[in-house]
């Protein structure tokens, strides 16, 4: 910080304390972070003991959006369609998704769960809405709707700056899907 003399002396401890609440903001995203990576790697252990994340994730969108290209689920999670191929052999390997000629178009195929992935991901998506029920269910109302707003206020902030838009989000945030989403999938 400048002690330049064209900076008023009252501006030097707004700064500081801006600097300080941005620290606390991202050590608490940081903790939030890991753990919610954490919670992800369990999940996908529910539905699979052999998957990863990153095809937990996947199948959350292919459930939200329903059949869909290789391509736009690249696009939907902001990575490169090399690195959900890989995701999508195993999936389909182990009898959770399956690969069918898209309408619109024969020569692309289109990802969809198979009733044995919609089962594992009602029954996981279930358990996980349960743990954020016994883990906020205790806080007032309002306090969780001014948590999903800030979360879904610094989400934007990011969908400003080039990251995906995730266009399923509920336009009510106290509906129970309302919960953060591992975009680290």
């Amino acid at each position: 910080m400048s002690n330049s003399p064209d900076v008023p002396a009252a501006a030097a401890p707004a700064d500081d304390t801006v600097d300080a609440a941005l620290k606390t903001v991202e050590h608490q995203i940081s903790l939030f972070w890991r753990r919610a990576r954490s919670v992800s790697h369990q999940l996908s252990r529910q539905v699979h003991p052999d998957m990863e994340p990153a095809a937990y994730g996947l199948l959350t969108v292919i459930r939200r959006e329903g059949p869909i290209r290789l391509t736009d689920l690249a696009l939907s999670i902001g990575v490169g369609k090399p690195s959900i191929s890989r995701q999508i052999a195993f999936l389909e390997s182990v009898g959770l998704v399956s690969k069918e000629a898209d309408p619109l178009d024969g020569r692309a195929q289109s990802i969809r769960l198979t009733e044995k992935g919609e089962e594992k991901m009602h029954l996981v998506q279930d358990a996980r809405r349960q743990v954020f029920r016994e883990r906020l269910g205790e806080w007032p109302l309002e306090e969780l709707q001014t948590l999903a707003e800030y979360m879904a206020k610094l989400n934007a902030i990011y969908e400003r700056d080039g990251f995906p838009k995730d266009d399923a989000a509920p336009t009510n945030a106290t509906q129970p899907d309302a919960v953060p989403a591992n975009r680290g999938n």
